[in-house]
């Protein structure tokens, strides 16, 4: 594949993670490990029922499944501790750090090369994601959360370490992603059981969103984030991640569980900026070689 078209396929996974907090919302007042073990379930099924020779992608050696379950276990693990454990805002511009360091951790891949347009756009694009999490209001660090800042803190490096390691095991079929989301739902039923009650939806629209969650954001999306980290434009894909936030906060705006503001657009217009900035050389240069 080449390498523009396995950085458009794993977009797509950003894309699919804009409808996590519609999918989330729309799911009731389910604890959020019952819900994670529920919506990998159903990801990690229907990529099997989709992927049959997945089955044959589960051998792998045991420093694959660590990371697999490291990086998509481990991420909502530390996550959801910080959001227990501090100010969601705080929490979650810690965790927006994942972009940012798959950017900064991609420089330590062999043949990649760090550029001063892939940090001008990223930190461009944080500046968006810092004003959609925040609405403009501003933000504090208190002492006293230093423990859910730590979590957040371990949720960004989980992911952004999954996410770049994850090339070095580029031979690995990205169908390998089905055990690792079976095995995420595991031990999140494990988690479930141990720290939360459980609470079961109460209409079909709510198993509708929960079902939704397991097909999109959950199921497909980590499969197609497998195919553009190993083989896309590692950069792009972390600068481009960025406009998820404002992505699923226009959805939110759409459809009636949060409202606009011109925070917004300022966000949408630094997002973007940063995106094209970090995505200049990829955009742009077969033009430049043609033209030559």
């Amino acid at each position: 594949m080449a390498q523009k078209t396995a950085t458009l396929v794993g977009f797509l996974a950003v894309l699919l993670w804009s409808l996590l907090a519609v999918f989330t919302a729309a799911s009731g007042t389910m604890p959020p490990f019952q819900l994670l073990a529920i919506s990998f379930a159903i990801g990690g099924l229907s990529l099997l029922a989709l992927r049959p020779k997945s089955l044959g992608a589960l051998r792998q050696p045991l420093p694959v499944w660590a990371l697999g379950i490291g990086g998509l276990f481990g991420y909502h693990f530390f996550y959801f501790f910080a959001l227990r454990n501090a100010p969601p805002v705080e929490a979650g511009l810690i965790n927006y750090l994942w972009p940012l360091l798959i950017v900064l951790f991609s420089a330590l891949l062999p043949g990649e090369k760090l550029r001063w347009n892939h940090l001008a756009g990223c930190a461009l694009a944080l500046c968006g994601a810092v004003l959609v999490v925040t609405r403009g209001q501003g933000f504090s660090f208190a002492p006293e959360y230093a423990l859910g800042y730590g979590a957040a803190l371990a949720a960004a490096v989980a992911w952004s370490s999954y996410s770049v390691l994850s090339r070095r095991f580029a031979s690995v079929p990205s169908e390998a992603i089905t055990g690792f989301c079976l095995a995420t739902a595991a031990l999140a039923a494990i988690c479930h059981v141990l720290l939360e009650p459980t609470v079961w939806p109460d209409n079909l629209w709510q198993w509708a969103a929960i079902v939704g969650l397991g097909l999109g954001p959950v199921g497909l999306a980590f499969y197609v984030w497998d195919i553009g980290v190993k083989q896309g434009d590692i950069q792009v894909l972390g600068a481009a991640s960025y406009s998820a936030p404002l992505l699923s906060t226009l959805l939110l705006i759409l459809t009636g569980y949060a409202s606009y503001s011109h925070i917004i657009l300022v966000a949408c217009l630094l997002i973007t900026a940063g995106a094209v900035l970090a995505a200049w050389d990829l955009l742009f240069r077969q033009r430049k070689a043609q033209r030559s």
